[in-house]
């Protein structure tokens, strides 16, 4: 699915995302959705989300849907 569309993301869910820093490498972190911070529908570098970890990070990957 898409990391783009913010009605593809729901909390709970598994994904990677790539924190602030790491954009220039381009490493992943992965987590769980705890809550979703972009408000509109949609953005080209992907979901801005907040991790259960508390790292922050726009969504590349969803790795599986929530339980």
């Amino acid at each position: 699915m898409d990391g783009r569309k913010r009605s593809n993301i729901k909390t709970g869910m598994e994904v990677r995302i790539v924190q602030k820093q790491d954009q220039r490498s381009g490493e992943l972190t992965e987590g769980f959705v705890a809550r979703i911070l972009t408000k509109s529908p949609q953005h080209p570098h992907g979901i801005k989300v907040r991790l259960d970890t508390g790292e922050v990070g726009r969504v590349k990957e969803i790795i599986s849907e929530s339980d």
